[in-house]
């Protein structure tokens, strides 16, 4: 349930799982010296200087035109290492979440010649194309296969045979995408002369159906190779093949493959592989080195948590490739909670020594860069407030303490976007009542490029929020952070509607201090202005910056501790004489949805209004990964998961309940909806629902679907729990 923690303004495409930071996410692609950085612009790529702000054509829309075609329309692109070509990604289309399939076509920059890569292959089938580290071949894959092709020449050769739905080579199936982040499942040897990849076997996991009943006169099937919690997963093992074609030689990776997974995979060096691998149940981390020539494999770092232990796209804004190396490949940067909190380390190559760089009783979110010229590591944390965030820096001599980079007076959150030299920065920063700001800054300095364009120039804030940040102490002695948005003329001597959102599992937090998290994207108009209270509270295990017993006191308790602490601090809120007892409403979005039904049948006293959309009512019907990690397996703790999940409650509904759920959705399951219905009308409960054909956890396909759900929300929550002061 990792909905993954994307956030932009736009917050109707964010199925409500809410990441602060990732609301500020900047892509921002570098040139080598890290100097200038490159971006479309007029149909061709540009090339700003970041510190004169200078932008220049280097690729023209003439010259990424096929012959009688038109332009190609630039998705993403990518130069080869001496940056003679460029690989333009056009024509995409959609896989599962991302558009991660099309086609790719090459520029010979000196010649203009542009040249379709696997022109043979069917439209929209590429996936993953990247450049050999010589720039004079590429691989991608197509159709579950790896093939490489000679740029010069078009001759492709096939790597991989026998790929299918489930076979699958150099990707991932649905389930490891999800959950770790896994997508681009093959890598180039650093000489180029070999590729590692990933095979994934899942004929031994059973399909979910979905079934398409809108598109033609006859149902479709839609099977989606979906392993329940308490499956086994798919077997996963790890290959090389040579880029010339060849004998895969297939790393010896001990333990059954149906009971641990293997999350990261990268070159050590020219022979070597490193890879991690976790067992099923997440709380074992082994890394090993493998021997290209014969498979074989060699342990040299082990880990163990009580609960779980987290994987790299955690820490590294949602990617867990790469390998962070140091000292000319004798040690690496990794992170670990082993002492309580997220830290960074650096370790041997052998794994003996393992160094603490950032000490403190503080967490760590993610790396931004490893300055390693200038002996620093550039990481986001915020050690005083888990609400914020903020750059700093720490030397990595294992003897320092961190340093603050943002300014101190710019209070709120903070992203960047670090160049490779660590000179040069994208800035972002917004907080409750400051709009979303961006701007270039020189480090370590953090001074502004461009003084005119600069944060302090262009901020703008909203001196009509009404945005009051408490923390609350529950009647079990815990402290929780909230947010509350009152009424705008709101006056204490009325009682007033308030709108709980929530979402409370270890996938997001949904009180960050940033901007346009307190407005509720689904209603139709201000809600602050129609005269409702908006709060949100931070329950136990929500990834927030508290320290690892903070994050895990969830571990098995998904639906019940998360959920006590909802209802136990709007119970502390709800204590003032302005709020109107009888109109107290709550929802949510996936597992949002989930806690939303959880609290209207576990606390049906408090909350007497919910909107639950596209929730797991059954923590049986969800995904291994996800579910196991955080529950364990239902074979060994099975009740966990019964009292955790709101069927088990549904006998227990007294109010107004609105269920949403839409009947495409791959990710949490239509028939989350329909046992959880079959069981409120088992006990004879009144309820609103409301099914949309075909659309997927966002909700957010088909014409009028948006207006169609805004509405609908918006007046079942006026009807129910009617707006403005009494």
């Amino acid at each position: 349930m990792d909905f993954k923690r994307i956030f932009h303004c736009v917050l109707f495409f964010i199925v409500a799982v809410q990441c602060v930071t990732a609301q500020y996410k900047i892509e921002t692609q570098f040139t080598p010296d890290g100097n200038s950085y490159y971006q479309k612009q007029n149909g061709g790529i540009a090339k700003v200087n970041i510190k004169t702000g200078q932008s220049n054509i280097i690729v023209s829309a003439a010259q990424l035109t096929p012959s009688e075609a038109p332009a190609l329309l630039i998705a993403s692109f990518a130069f080869s290492a001496d940056n003679s070509k460029l690989m333009v990604f056009t024509n995409t289309a959609k896989v599962w979440r991302y558009n991660t399939r099309g086609d790719y076509w090459v520029l010979d920059i000196a010649t203009n010649k542009l040249t379709q890569l696997g022109k043979d292959k069917p439209s929209q089938t590429l996936m993953y194309a990247k450049f050999s580290p010589d720039g004079k071949k590429a691989g991608y894959v197509s159709e579950h296969n790896l093939f490489t092709e000679e740029i010069a020449t078009g001759t492709i050769t096939q790597l991989t045979v026998g790929g299918t739905r489930k076979l699958i080579n150099g990707t991932f199936d649905w389930v490891y995408e999800e959950e770790f982040g896994c997508r681009d499942g093959w890598r180039w040897s650093p000489d180029g002369k070999n590729i590692a990849f990933w095979q994934v076997d899942a004929n031994k996991i059973r399909d979910y159906f979905m079934l398409n009943t809108t598109d033609s006169n006859y149902s479709k099937v839609i099977p989606v190779e979906y392993p329940k919690v308490g499956e086994p997963p798919s077997p996963v093992k790890i290959g090389v093949v040579a880029a010339t074609g060849s004998n895969i030689q297939w790393m010896d990776i001990e333990g059954d493959p149906q009971q641990h997974y293997l999350p990261r995979m990268e070159w050590a060096d020219a022979a070597t592989l490193v890879v991690q691998q976790l067992n099923r149940k997440q709380q074992e981390s082994k890394l090993m080195y493998c021997k290209i020539t014969d498979g074989h494999t060699r342990i040299f770092f082990t880990e163990k948590e009580k609960a779980w232990i987290e994987v790299r796209s955690y820490w590294n804004n949602d990617d867990p490739s790469g390998w962070d190396w140091i000292n000319k490949g004798k040690g690496f940067i990794w992170v670990s909670e082993h002492d309580g909190w997220r830290h960074i380390y650096s370790v041997n190559r052998d794994g003996s020594k393992q160094t603490l760089l950032t000490t403190g009783k503080y967490d760590i979110e993610s790396i931004k860069c490893i300055d390693e010229a200038g002996n620093y590591i550039y990481f986001m944390a915020s050690p005083n407030n888990a609400t914020q965030l903020y750059l700093y820096k720490v030397k990595m001599d294992g003897k320092s303490d961190a340093v603050l980079v943002s300014l101190a007076e710019l209070v709120g959150t903070h992203n960047y976007t670090i160049s490779p030299n660590a000179k040069w920065a994208s800035h972002a920063f917004s907080n409750y009542k400051t709009m979303p700001v961006k701007e270039w800054i020189s480090l370590p300095n953090h001074k502004a490029v461009n003084t005119a364009t600069s944060i302090a120039t262009t901020m703008v804030t909203d001196n009509s929020s009404t945005v009051k940040y408490i923390t609350v102490t529950t009647e079990d002695n815990v402290t929780l952070d909230a947010w509350i948005n009152y009424p705008k003329n709101f006056d204490s001597t009325k009682k007033y509607p308030a709108v709980f959102y929530v979402y409370g599992e270890p996938a997001a937090a949904t009180v960050g201090d940033s901007y346009g998290n307190h407005q509720n994207f689904l209603y139709n108009g201000d809600m602050s202005e129609d005269g409702y209270f908006q709060i949100a509270v931070d329950n136990r295990g929500t990834p927030s910056l508290k320290g690892a017993e903070w994050r895990k006191s969830i571990y098995r308790k998904i639906g019940t501790i998360n959920v006590r602490d909802m209802a136990m601090a709007a119970t502390k809120i709800l204590s003032k004489n302005y709020f109107d007892k009888e109109r107290i409403a709550v929802w949510g979005w996936s597992g949002g949805g989930s806690s939303t039904l959880n609290l209207m049948f576990q606390y049906p006293d408090i909350f007497k209004t919910g909107i639950a959309i596209a929730a797991v009512g059954n923590q049986l019907f969800y995904d291994n990964i996800y579910q196991e990690r955080y529950m364990g397996l239902p074979q060994e703790n099975k009740e966990d998961f019964i009292i955790g999940s709101p069927i088990s409650y549904a006998k227990n509904l007294k109010g107004n309940l609105l269920y949403i759920h839409g009947t495409g959705d791959d990710n949490v399951h239509y028939s989350n909806a329909e046992v959880l219905l079959n069981e409120l009308i088992k006990y004879n409960k009144q309820f609103q629902f409301m099914a949309y054909p075909n659309r997927t956890h966002s909700i957010s396909e088909g014409e009028g679907t948006r207006l169609h759900l805004t509405t609908l929300y918006t007046g079942y929550l006026q009807k129910n729990c009617p707006p403005g002061g009494r």
